[in-house]
């Protein structure tokens, strides 16, 4: 980036301890996972706390402390209200899905079609290739043997079963405390930490960078975070809202579902759609009716996603689509269910720092998205570069 060449071994260094960072965050994701999870919490917590504080005068650990049992409270008030309706739902799944295969009758011919079009083309490919008939064939025995051993030991299954349930379980229970108590420590005492590491940058320069760089994470994250959770409750209520109009049942499960998904993008809003539409082919007795939830659901999210929130958020902080959706690929794939909810806020927090250190401001305009109003037309057409010179016209 400063015009100056790689050579290979120390390309190939780089590219290796890129690789080990990705799998130390995969293998350590345990105790990684958390930790980021309480800095993310941190900056959303960070006004409150400031106003405990400095307005209210309270002593930094009891302020932290409150803010803690209050968010935490709410939490659990709201998951103890949807806990007995959600576990009725998932009682009621085995019924659930044959009615929803009664009323999807309809759809028996094209799939009937699709799975014959589907054994065709395995039946000429497995005669194309006389060795892999032969390999099917032992394929084929290995599976009836896999599944013969394996149908004899039904409650070994259920019991190993209860037992990963079981490791589960205290898995997210270890990972959640992890999580409240470097929360606490990070709200009580995370400004000492701040001023230690500033102290022990060598230059006045980087001392200033490193200020600049935690209140740009500081103030756009924790604005970021909290105007999305804002615009978040209003599309859970307004969902709600439509839900108990349209008759369906347990309509707080299902607007505390949504404030929960808008959080991913793109995926989380399809998965919204796709759940409303099946609760609705249980509940309403045609599947006209059955669509209109979903419909009212995506005319939410389009309202929500195409004007208000970029409203809201593109003077002060803009991402390239691009890359949010990259980033939430990958970070669910390496973290799951929580890389997705932290995609964003990890991106925004990798754009930062781009943007202030100098060698990798190239990379913070990359990751930067489109502002309003900007030219889109493009910068150059084939026909604009000449024949005789490759560089485009003005060069």
């Amino acid at each position: 980036m400063r015009h100056t060449r790689m050579d290979l071994k120390t390309a190939c260094l780089l590219v290796l301890s890129i690789l080990a960072v990705f799998y130390t965050l995969y293998f350590a994701a345990s105790i990684i996972l958390p930790m980021i999870l309480a800095l993310v919490v941190n900056l959303l917590l960070s006004a409150p706390m400031r106003f405990l504080h400095l307005k209210m005068k309270l002593p930094k650990p009891l302020a932290a402390l409150i803010l803690i049992l209050g968010v935490f409270g709410v939490v659990g008030a709201i998951g103890t209200a949807i806990s007995v309706p959600a576990a009725g739902w998932i009682e009621r799944a085995p019924e659930a899905m044959n009615a929803l295969g009664e009323r999807l009758a309809f759809l028996r011919g094209p799939i009937h079609l699709l799975n014959t079009a589907s054994e065709r083309i395995e039946n000429f490919m497995t005669i194309a290739g006389s060795h892999l008939d032969h390999t099917t064939a032992k394929a084929g025995s290995d599976d009836t043997n896999h599944i013969v051993m394996s149908a004899a030991p039904a409650s070994g299954g259920l019991d190993s079963f209860g037992s990963s349930l079981l490791l589960g379980t205290r898995a997210f229970v270890g990972q959640f405390f992890t999580m409240i108590l470097m929360l606490f420590f990070l709200l009580a005492q995370g400004d000492s930490l701040l001023r230690r590491f500033v102290e022990i940058m060598p230059t006045f320069a980087d001392k200033r960078r490193t200020v600049q760089i935690a209140y740009q994470i500081e103030r756009n994250v924790s604005l970021y975070l909290a105007t999305i959770t804002i615009i978040n409750s209003l599309v859970g209520l307004a969902n709600m809202l439509q839900c108990w109009l349209l008759g369906m049942p347990n309509p707080l499960l299902w607007g505390v579902m949504a404030f929960l998904l808008n959080y991913i993008p793109i995926i989380g809003p399809m998965m919204g759609i796709t759940i409303y539409f099946l609760v609705g082919l249980f509940t309403f007795p045609s599947i006209l009716q059955a669509t209109l939830p979903p419909a009212i659901y995506l005319c939410i999210h389009l309202t929500e996603g195409e004007t208000i929130t970029p409203m809201v958020l593109a003077r002060r902080f803009t991402l390239n689509p691009v890359l949010v959706m990259g980033s939430l690929m990958f970070w669910d794939w390496l973290w799951g269910i929580g890389g997705a909810f932290l995609s964003v806020p990890l991106l925004a927090v990798f754009k930062i720092i781009c943007d202030h250190v100098d060698i990798l401001t190239p990379i913070g305009h990359i990751v930067g998205g489109p502002t309003r109003g900007a030219n889109t037309a493009p910068l150059f057409t084939p026909d604009m570069i000449d024949e005789d010179d490759s560089q485009p016209p003005g060069k």
